[in-house]
């Protein structure tokens, strides 16, 4: 029962978050959901992402490890997931990105502060900037047809991550003026994003449902199983490990819709696994966190 209450809290916030998001959408409010999402992934994340690498108490070889554990896992996904879309006889260019894609961010980054603390979020989002660079290159081939390595460069998240991971190695830190202006932004990223999952979550008009509750679960078995060998193979200690489990396995980003629309791939069947995938979520993270806490 403790341990019942104890997932209770941590995911409770989360999808109560996202629920806000939702209702407030139904109940015909105005939300710019671009303007939010390009503040958010423009500047509050991430400051985000840089405060929790300077601050940090990890060490950097410990995250070295978690990053290499995280590659292989995704690695393993990405094999995985071309093999069921290929006996599924799906369409590559629509659904092998969102299956190997999760949300890493508007879920990921929540779930790993509320359940593990400041030492969660530190693996969380070097996770986190793991898959985004990804999907940013090998993701965006795969839907576009030509990703491109400039473009990752000038992604501000990326950048965020490589300053952060200076100062951690070098034991820097910026003047406390700017500090506190730096978290102060970066704490809008984790409420920001959830409620925005919500509405998009609202949004969406899915088609397709039977084949995205399939592709779905089985997305999920395939994710958990690979975090879960590439935690074993690298000998993770129980943080680290839970927080790779838990990222990798999070459903279908909102922004595979968002780039299934912009590059005319079947937006209606993203919107399918999105929906899907994420009301999934619902029951298997908890189980998940129960598992690993």
């Amino acid at each position: 029962m403790n341990i019942l209450l104890t997932v209770l809290e941590i995911v409770a916030p989360v999808f109560i978050l996202a629920a806000i998001g939702f209702t407030w959408v139904k109940l015909g409010f105005d939300y710019r959901i671009e303007f939010v999402t390009r503040l958010a992934m423009t500047l509050s994340v991430p400051c985000l992402i840089f405060s929790a690498l300077m601050r940090t108490e990890i060490a950097p070889d410990a995250l070295t490890i978690v990053s290499l554990a995280a590659v292989a896992a995704y690695g393993i996904v990405t094999i995985a997931c071309f093999v069921l879309v290929k006996l599924g006889r799906m369409d590559v260019r629509t659904y092998l990105a969102p299956l190997i894609f999760g949300n890493t961010g508007n879920l990921g980054l929540p779930l790993a502060l509320f359940a593990f603390g400041d030492e969660g979020l530190g693996y969380a989002v070097v996770i986190f900037a793991i898959m985004a660079i990804y999907s940013f290159t090998f993701g965006v081939w795969l839907v576009s047809g030509g990703g491109s390595l400039s473009k990752v460069l000038k992604e501000p998240l990326v950048a965020s991550t490589i300053l952060g991971a200076l100062f951690l190695v070098m034991d820097w830190e910026t003047p406390q003026f700017l500090t506190n202006s730096i978290e102060l932004i970066g704490q809008m990223a984790i409420p920001m994003m959830l409620i925005t999952l919500g509405v998009a979550v609202a949004r969406l008009k899915p088609q397709g449902v039977g084949k995205a509750v399939v592709a779905s679960t089985i997305k999920a078995g395939i994710c958990v199983a690979a975090a879960t060998a590439a935690g074993m193979w690298f000998e993770l200690p129980p943080i680290p490990f839970a927080v790779l489990v838990l990222q990798v396995s999070t459903p279908v980003a909102v922004t595979s819709y968002l780039l299934s629309v912009k590059y005319e791939a079947d937006s209606d069947a993203v919107a399918g696994l999105v929906v899907v995938s994420t009301l999934l979520s619902v029951g298997y993270i908890p189980l998940t966190l129960a598992f690993l806490i």
